[in-house]
């Protein structure tokens, strides 16, 4: 072709080629021979980006309407086929079940963000280094054998991950709740994926990790019991003061101050025990969830004012014996 000069890739003799442009403009002889490599490679590298972000901003906005809802009161998409054990009267209304609700929807959402763009950029990088020839075989090997490495090395933290993901997702406890968990116990202050926060009855807080937890007591769920022991003396009529002591609890539970808190009304077990001081009667009454020990204590002290008005004899230790007549008297 007129006009080329004799040092000039072969390619730059073909009228119109991306070579021959290229030299024309940069009288560069490997950019003229790779220009049409880059260019096509360039382009495949490009779609994968651009795929790649779109996939990653679809799966995020998918999440993110999966995990709407919370924060109107709605259970969110995400969490309906899961349980939610708070009982049916105090979904709507208990400030602790919607921040319930939040707390695990972003976190199950932020779990599952954090793991597609992980996904879908990690399967992308893979793409485009295998574009441009690389050899992914010692890559896969080496990263095989340093996650490895910091698996065994991390293995108390990702256990920790893990049960705080499946804690989330049964709804074990949350935010609000009054839990034992082994060695403290108290009120959940906060839930993560790796420490759970609450705070005692003496005002201590306590950082539980949750692959530590091997077991749960929950006192906040569907609905509470409250447990009124009531012991009295030998000589007691047990039939009568037992429907003397129902009759005060279901008085009491009738009360403005603590009717709201009370799910059905006071039920008599009856004799509970037979000791050498006396007998003790059971009563419970079936309480919202974290209510039982308000309800216990109102009602305690109701079926005591009532026995002591009755004149129902109290066991051998609590029992008052009138002082001996002076002598001479």
């Amino acid at each position: 072709m007129p006009g080329v000069p004799v040092d000039a890739p072969a390619c730059a003799n073909d009228a119109g080629s991306l070579c021959a442009r290229v030299f024309a403009d940069t009288h560069a002889d490997w950019l003229s021979r790779s220009a049409d490599s880059i260019v096509s490679h360039g382009t495949t590298v490009l779609i994968i980006v651009v795929v790649a972000v779109v996939l990653r901003y679809v799966l995020h906005r998918a999440i993110r309407r999966l995990t709407d809802g919370a924060r109107t009161g709605r259970v969110p998409r995400l969490l309906r086929p899961l349980r939610d054990r708070a009982a049916a009267s105090l979904r709507e209304a208990a400030p602790q079940i919607v921040e319930r609700r939040i707390q695990r929807a972003q976190t199950i959402g932020s779990v599952l963000r954090s793991f597609t763009t992980l996904l879908v950029y990690g399967v992308a990088f893979v793409l485009i280094l295998g574009e441009f020839g690389v050899n992914l075989a010692p890559i896969i090997a080496s990263a095989g054998v340093v996650g490895v490495a910091i698996g065994f090395g991390a293995q108390n933290l990702v256990r920790d991950f893990l049960s705080g993901i499946f804690m989330m997702l049964e709804d074990q406890y949350g935010v609000g709740d009054v839990v034992d968990l082994g060695e403290a116990s108290g009120t959940v202050e906060a839930v993560g994926l790796r420490v759970t926060t609450l705070r005692d009855i003496a005002g201590t807080v306590w950082y539980v990790r949750n692959g530590e937890v091997l077991r749960v007591g929950n006192s906040s769920q569907g609905y509470s019991v409250a447990v009124v022991d009531i012991p009295v003396g030998h000589s007691a009529d047990v039939d009568a003061t037992s429907e003397l002591a129902r009759a005060a609890a279901a008085e009491e539970c009738a009360e403005a101050a603590i009717a709201g808190k009370v799910l059905a009304p006071p039920d008599m077990l009856g004799v509970q025990s037979v000791t050498a001081e006396g007998i003790l009667l059971r009563l419970t009454v079936r309480t919202r969830p974290g209510e039982q020990w308000a309800v216990q204590r109102a009602v305690a002290g109701a079926v005591k004012t009532a026995l002591d008005a009755a004149g129902v004899p109290a066991p051998i230790p609590f029992r008052v014996t009138p002082p001996a007549p002076a002598a001479g008297r």
